[in-house]
């Protein structure tokens, strides 16, 4: 089985490549699902402990914790150390499962794959990217964002240019959705014959 990694900054499209992968019939482990599906179970005790009054009716209430982050953004870590391996936890059970059904590709999708060291854990890794001026404007579109939230969120990701650099494959949202779906079709053509 192929383990991709897939990543991209903040606006590049990631989410909607994930969707096209799935489109595809390739299984995906998204982690931001995960870490909500977190802020529901496992990890609401141990956040609530560390960040008081941030859990609202027994879930993590994701607008609280933001602004405690941003009151604090050196906790950002203290959070990683708690969410993390609870994430990790799932994602192997994922891909543990996926193996033992014959699944010949799936997809990780980790938003802070590099920054985590999360290539250790993919056989490649596929880095979704598009111009910066069409970032930029796609992630002011959405509600309650603003350029000073936008700029937070890009200082703890790795800098694209850097991402991709590193990648094994690149997908190129800002070319429109025909030609992303385009290239990660030619993609999954050329993983299943490698196999």
């Amino acid at each position: 089985m192929i383990v991709l990694g897939l990543t991209g900054s903040i606006g590049t499209g990631k989410s909607t490549t994930a969707q096209m992968f799935v489109d595809l019939g390739i299984p995906v482990n998204d982690a931001d699902k995960v870490v909500h599906d977190l802020y529901q179970a496992e990890a609401v005790e141990p956040i609530d402990r560390a960040f008081p009054g941030v859990v609202v009716d027994g879930c993590v209430d994701r607008g609280r914790l933001s602004l405690a982050l941003a009151e604090s953004p050196a906790r950002f870590k203290e959070l990683e150390a708690i969410v993390h391996p609870l994430v990790r936890l799932r994602e192997k059970q994922f891909v543990e499962k996926e193996r033992a059904a014959g699944t010949p590709i799936v997809v990780l999708d980790i938003p802070l794959l590099y920054e985590v060291g999360g290539e250790d854990r993919v056989d490649a890794v596929v880095v979704v990217t598009a111009d910066p001026d069409i970032q930029r404007e796609r992630v002011l579109k959405r509600p309650g964002m603003t350029a000073e939230k936008f700029d937070l969120i890009l200082s703890r990701q790795m800098p694209d240019d850097q991402k991709r650099a590193k990648a094994d494959y690149i997908i190129d949202t800002g070319l429109g959705l025909d030609s992303a779906r385009t290239q990660v079709g030619a993609l999954v053509e050329r993983l299943l014959k490698k196999r």
